[in-house]
């Protein structure tokens, strides 16, 4: 099978499209016939081994995944023993560490669901990790109730762009802070207020929240915590590193060593795979509560560019790959 393999870390030159050993399922597996993937930051932290700090879940010296690629969505070929819940022939979704920049990829069953009917491969396959960090983060760690402010700064992202149509489900007053070229399409998402950064600045403003979920990381803490309610929640989920060993955690250790001398709470999070919510997200899409935003498609063969294109950081919504 076709496949992007990657043996040491690097820029995206190190990516190479290779024919290698088709998987097979094992026990509790299934085999999934791969027809979208989505580029991540979590498959850039890999692909570049940054930050250092994190290279023992990376691999010391090389990447520990041969093959990148976190989300998938495609048909099911065949199941290992034990499995339930999907058969092969099924269209599917879901998460898994890597693999997915493939034709095949064999995969835990407890992390594939079915494919939501009239979404295209490419649509699902957008939707599973930035789908996690949005409900995750909003639900778990935000506690989001109807009628209170939400900021969410990044809104033109590939989480941003769900955070804002789950906030807005949930009943939150919802304020997007995207560029000027993102405008209409964060309003358009069910954002009440939008707030153009070019323009201007948010942490100056009048209006405070009850939770800002902070997919950027691009101003000091003491700005957001002025923006902030009394009781309100900072919360950071931002991958681009600023330093080469720490990356985003100086920031976020920073958070963690203020929020308890303050009333604000001021923390950070990764979101993880869970079936339920992968059920979850795929209850929202059917019912259409939340839609995917694709900014653009490549090949395959193109993985590559895929990355040069994420690196400029300015993607609307995610960035898919075609198998």
């Amino acid at each position: 099978m076709r496949a992007i393999v990657i043996d040491r870390y690097g820029t995206p030159d190190v990516l190479r499209l290779e024919d290698v050993e088709k998987p097979a399922p094992a026990e509790g597996e299934a085999l999934v016939g791969v027809r979208a993937s989505s580029v991540n930051p979590y498959d850039w932290h890999i692909l570049t081994g940054l930050p250092k700090l994190f290279r023992p879940t990376f691999g010391f010296r090389r990447p520990k995944f041969p093959i990148l690629g976190a989300d998938f969505a495609g048909i099911v070929e065949s199941i290992g023993a034990g499995v339930t819940g999907v058969a092969p022939g099924d269209e599917v979704f879901g998460q898994t560490s890597a693999g997915c920049f493939a034709e095949f990829a064999a995969i835990k069953a407890r992390n594939v669901a079915l494919k939501p009917a009239g979404l295209s491969f490419e649509e699902a396959a957008s939707i599973p990790l930035a789908g996690f960090t949005a409900l995750q983060g909003l639900r778990d760690k935000g506690g989001v109730e109807p009628g209170q402010q939400v900021l969410i700064n990044g809104a033109s992202g590939g989480v941003g762009t769900l955070a804002v149509q789950i906030a807005t489900a949930m009943g939150g007053e919802v304020t997007g802070v995207c560029s000027t070229r993102n405008v209409e399409l964060v309003r358009s998402l069910g954002a009440a207020h939008v707030i153009d950064y070019t323009r201007d600045d948010f942490t100056e403003g009048p209006r405070r929240y009850d939770l800002i979920l902070d997919l950027v990381g691009n101003r000091p803490l003491r700005k957001y915590r002025r923006t902030l309610e009394r009781k309100g929640i900072y919360l950071a989920s931002h991958g681009q590193p600023e330093n080469l060993w720490l990356g985003p955690l100086l920031s976020m250790m920073r958070a963690a060593l203020w929020s308890p001398l303050v009333g604000q709470k001021l923390t950070a999070f990764i979101a993880k795979v869970d079936p339920d919510d992968l059920a979850h997200l795929a209850g929202l899409l059917e019912a259409g509560a939340i839609k995917p935003v694709v900014d653009r498609t490549f090949p395959l063969e193109e993985v590559p560019e895929a990355f040069r294109y994420l690196e400029q950081w300015h993607a609307r919504g995610k960035v898919v790959i075609t198998v």
